[in-house]
């Protein structure tokens, strides 16, 4: 029995919200939630000094957000959105390999 506040159904509306944007041509939108979330674990991977510990990932991610933030200026923003979800998932994978180093650091 689904219970209307349990993350399952909180989920499915977030599911639905985004095919109502993405059916509705609402790319720009999907885009600027994607970018931004790349943007934040960016710089999260920043902070974390990425760029020494995981320098592969953490530019491939950087080069990624760049190349979406162009595709977007040219209204391309499905390719804007899965260049940015790369973006994001370099990022992620920049993030965990830093802390894994500072770790080994004794940080």
């Amino acid at each position: 029995m689904k219970v209307p506040g349990d993350s399952t159904h909180a989920w499915g509306r977030s599911v639905a919200l985004l095919l109502l944007l993405s059916a509705s041509g609402c790319g720009n939108t999907l885009y600027a939630i994607q970018a931004n979330a790349a943007s934040s674990k960016l710089e999260e991977a920043r902070e974390l000094e990425a760029e020494k510990f995981a320098p592969y990932e953490y530019y491939f991610a950087k080069e990624h957000l760049l190349k979406a933030q162009q595709e977007a200026a040219d209204a391309d923003y499905s390719d804007a959105a899965d260049l940015a979800e790369i973006s994001e998932t370099y990022a992620e994978k920049a993030i965990r390999l830093a802390r894994d180093a500072h770790r080994g650091a004794g940080r």
